[in-house]
């Protein structure tokens, strides 16, 4: 059990509210439970997060020691309360605050999306030094992202990246699409990206898209059928299933993205793909039987485990 003395951060201890602060946070204490994809999300952060939500700011749990604790009505302590019940239920906190950083940005969340994780931004600076590549050396890219979620990736481009892109995302649900669509509004990067609704490469058949296409990334469901129902009830009970159900063995999407995408890549396009812990070799594997395959590329997380791989079409 964490203790309230293990964060790193500065304690609500300069306002009048201390007290109660001190008291909901080793409420928080009592039952709280970390899961390894959300390594932010500290007793101390959340009740952060939390005290700003129900103050009116909502923030996600990165930005929570950016901004001072104001004090909080009677109402608003209620709410607080209620917020963290519903925590201690397992209601993500990202749900509960409808904000998640990612790559620098405050992004919207709900349940109509994966809640974008720490390790995709593996991917997504792996894609991103891919894009600059094909920007700097051929002064224009255009880039696919395929299970784009919540938008966090294509939007993550737009925002890093200056030259001439074009930059689509595409997702099967219709609700993550519109979320997709309100973070480019609140980001101010809808005249940058462009977001479509359809099954992986669907919205994108056509000569417009066909080997036309630089750099290809995607963040397919990667949990096997199997271990669906072996997930925690924060994630199993709140958060989409369509997004991590990759089939019986969790490739079923990867595999389809991989034989899919050289109907789209022009000569010398790349494909970046997030993969699951143990999931690399069989995917590396796959690339390198193939007789286009230029490169294969792979990308390891702080522990060694790799967690994307990257492929070159022959140019």
């Amino acid at each position: 059990m964490p203790t309230m003395g293990d964060n790193k951060h500065p304690l609500a201890t300069d306002f009048v509210q201390r007290d109660q602060y001190h008291a909901l946070l080793r409420r928080i204490c009592e039952f709280w439970q970390s899961l390894p994809d959300k390594p932010d999300e500290t007793p101390e952060a959340v009740l952060r997060a939390l005290w700003l939500t129900a103050a009116g700011t909502p923030v996600s749990c990165t930005l929570a020691f950016a901004f001072p604790l104001p004090e909080i009505t009677a109402g608003q302590s209620r709410h607080l309360d209620s917020l963290i019940e519903e925590r201690k239920r397992g209601t993500p906190l990202a749900h509960l605050t409808g904000r998640q950083h990612f790559m620098g940005l405050e992004l919207l969340a709900s349940h109509d999306a994966l809640i974008p994780r720490k390790e995709t931004e593996i991917l997504a600076a792996a894609a991103i030094e891919g894009i600059r590549r094909c920007v700097t050396s051929n002064g224009t890219a255009m880039v696919l992202d395929i299970c784009t979620g919540s938008g966090n990736l294509p939007l993550a481009y737009a925002a890093r990246i200056t030259g001439d892109m074009r930059i689509y995302g595409a997702d099967i649900s219709e609700e993550a699409v519109s979320l997709a669509r309100s973070n480019a509004d609140r980001l101010q990067l809808g005249d940058r990206v462009e977001f479509r609704c359809g099954d992986l490469f669907a919205p994108f058949n056509c000569d417009e898209f066909i080997n036309k296409v630089d750099v290809i990334s995607c963040n397919p469901p990667y949990i096997s059928t199997g271990q669906m129902a072996r997930m925690p009830h924060e994630i199993a009970d709140f958060e989409p299933d369509v997004a991590f159900n990759g089939g019986p063995f969790g490739v079923s999407i990867m595999f389809r993205v991989i034989t899919e995408s050289p109907r789209y890549l022009q000569p010398g396009g790349w494909l970046f793909l997030e993969v699951g812990a143990g999931q690399a070799p069989a995917i590396v594997r796959r690339f390198e039987a193939r007789a286009d395959i230029a490169q294969v590329l792979t990308y390891p997380d702080a522990a060694g485990e790799i967690r994307a791989v990257a492929a070159q079409w022959c140019p």
